[in-house]
């Protein structure tokens, strides 16, 4: 059997649990896997975690959840947040763990401030009742370059660089940094596998429980069996597009031909076909 027959042959739901174990060991709290599952209904932790990163001590977190989607965007393109919430002064925080810094781009930063704005601010409220918020990269790597634990941007005076009391707030957290200090620690913690390295209680605690209670171990393969799945289809879809396209270009069948043997809806079909005459 050559290597294309051997990576051709499904795997068995045994190999697929075992492989799933294996992964969960490599886990890091930085992975978004990880995290969504980490974070999700751990309140302390959150909390915790974004004093440290945004400097302030007082921050009482109030309500959070992962993988929040933002739905007031319609017709525009989507966003789910990472970890979202907001603290007892009304803040709202969105905290993005990337493994790639071409993800956390200040365009970017931007769009998520957009949307939490659109989110908070319904028909009828006036600008002034835009909240405070803060949106974070905790980036695997570097991204800024210089070696800082941490960068904070809020909008300033080109000249006079005083600030000009903007509600606006752009965090880089360097997963990469390495010092004694309070943030090396907690970015030393989002880079361990094994809980009984980290610095942080509440984050070993719950590191602990997902990796390796038995509770917590189902919970993340529930997770990762999910995300095989979308990706699976996800991999089928993108498929059937470059099928559908390789028709369309060799002008092989009907619109409706397309849909048939793609799987994809006539609509879909007459939207690839639209978008090669446009």
């Amino acid at each position: 059997m050559d290597s294309g027959e051997e990576n051709a042959v499904a795997k068995t739901p045994k190999q697929i649990r075992e492989e799933e174990l294996k992964r969960l060991q490599e886990f890091k709290p930085i992975h978004d896997t990880f995290a969504r599952v980490l974070f999700r209904d751990n309140l302390p932790l959150a909390q915790d975690v974004l004093r440290t990163i945004t400097g302030i001590r007082d921050l009482v977190l109030t309500h959070e959840e992962t993988q929040y989607d933002l739905k007031r965007l319609a017709g525009s393109r989507s966003l789910m947040l990472d970890v979202y919430g907001g603290d007892s002064a009304g803040r709202k925080y969105n905290m993005e763990l990337e493994r790639s810094d071409e993800r956390a781009t200040p365009e970017r930063a931007e769009y998520h401030i957009t949307g939490m704005n659109s989110e908070h601010l319904k028909q009828g409220m006036d600008f002034l009742e835009l909240p405070e918020t803060y949106v974070i990269f905790l980036t695997e790597e570097d991204a800024i370059g210089d070696g800082k634990a941490v960068h904070r941007f809020s909008y300033r005076d080109d000249d006079t660089n005083d600030s000009m009391g903007g509600r606006t707030h752009i965090i880089y957290a360097n997963g990469a940094y390495e010092g004694d200090d309070e943030i090396g620690k907690l970015m030393h913690d989002f880079r361990c596998e094994n809980a009984d390295d980290m610095y942080n209680r509440l984050m070993a605690e719950r590191t602990r429980y997902l990796k390796e209670n038995p509770k917590g171990v189902s919970e993340m393969c529930a997770i990762m069996e999910d995300l095989r799945k979308e990706s699976e289809e996800r991999g089928r879809y993108e498929r059937a597009i470059e099928v559908a396209q390789n028709m369309l270009s060799m002008g092989l069948g009907s619109l409706e031909d397309i849909a048939e043997v793609t799987g994809l809806s006539i609509e879909k079909a007459r939207e690839l076909a639209g978008q090669r005459t446009a």
